[in-house]
């Protein structure tokens, strides 16, 4: 039998520290610290200066004073504020449907059988990886007023007798900015969408076909619920982009023509570095936040579907 001053003495208790490095949850934190004060250091110290000029007069090269609600009140009767917040919802909206259904059609094409079809995979990426700024200039030359190339094949059909002013004219200039947004955005979508199409399994589609159901029976009943998640995360972000979409904006027309392009981006940047008046385009760009976050919860209500579908609560 062992004797009492021969017991083993008990093991010390690990340090706080280590308790937290050897849990599963403290380390996940640990790994998360950098980004949250990467985040915290460029987006929320940004975001509430942002917001606090909003309520200021501030000007450049002069600090303000707190005004309170003086700049919104200020925006409300600004028609020109209001003309920007139309260019923007029918530029998002716009662009973000054709964008969908052009790049859900490309990625159900490029998820067939199709020869070269890693090649075209490739290719379909470079209007999403081309810089912007390269985009738009390029589309600058491509909708110029007189050297335009779409009105050079359209006067060498006989279908136009003299080249289209499509930055120059208020609607024209509309829809040309929105036509480059989807020539870029396109990839983005369908690239997004032909990952999630890989993951539904072939075998699903397989036995609806030998049930006797049709292509667009099984696309509707099969494919779209499976993919809905992704769909909602992909347009969400696709929205997120387009709605604070500034440099093709900017260099495509500046806003112009008689302000018919300007977004709430363009116009907030306007009013805050060339106008001068900080405070006054602070809360523009604060006025796009409400925005922002229904888009936000459009995403968080589609992963809710995504749950019922998997059988949870």
């Amino acid at each position: 039998m062992t004797s009492p001053d021969t017991l083993i003495p008990a093991a010390p208790r690990p340090s706080r520290w280590r308790r937290l490095v050897e849990s599963r949850g403290g380390l996940g934190l640990l790994f998360m610290l950098p980004a949250a004060v990467f985040l915290l250091c460029f987006l929320t110290y940004p975001l509430g200066l942002g917001v606090w000029l909003g309520f200021t007069d501030t000007r450049i090269g002069r600090a303000g004073s707190f005004i309170g609600l003086e700049n919104y009140q200020w925006l409300a009767d600004d028609p020109v504020f209001w003309l920007s917040v139309f260019n923007t919802l029918l530029y998002t909206t716009v662009a973000s449907v054709l964008k969908f259904g052009l790049g859900l059609w490309l990625a159900l094409l490029l998820n067939r059988n199709l020869r070269f079809k890693n090649f075209f995979r490739a290719i379909i990426l470079l209007p999403w990886v081309v810089p912007t700024v390269l985009s738009a200039l390029a589309f600058w030359w491509i909708f110029d007023s007189q050297f335009s190339i779409i009105s050079w094949v359209l006067m060498s059909l006989g279908i136009i007798d003299a080249p289209i002013n499509f930055l120059g004219d208020p609607w024209n200039a509309r829809w040309s900015v929105i036509a480059a947004n989807v020539w870029r955005g396109i990839p983005f979508v369908a690239i997004s969408l032909l990952a999630g199409l890989q993951t539904i399994p072939q075998s699903l589609n397989e036995a609806a076909a030998i049930d006797g159901a049709t292509a667009w029976q099984r696309f509707t009943k099969v494919t779209l619920p499976l993919l809905t998640p992704i769909i909602a995360v992909v347009m969400t972000f696709s929205v997120l982009f387009t709605f604070t979409d500034f440099q093709l904006i900017y260099v495509l027309t500046r806003g112009g023509p008689v302000n018919a392009t300007h977004l709430m981006a363009t116009l907030s940047f306007q009013r805050a570095i060339p106008g001068g008046q900080l405070g006054e385009g602070a809360a523009i760009a604060v006025a796009m936040i409400p925005f922002l976050l229904a888009a936000i919860l459009f995403s968080f209500f589609g992963l809710q579907r995504r749950k019922w579908q998997q059988g949870n609560d």
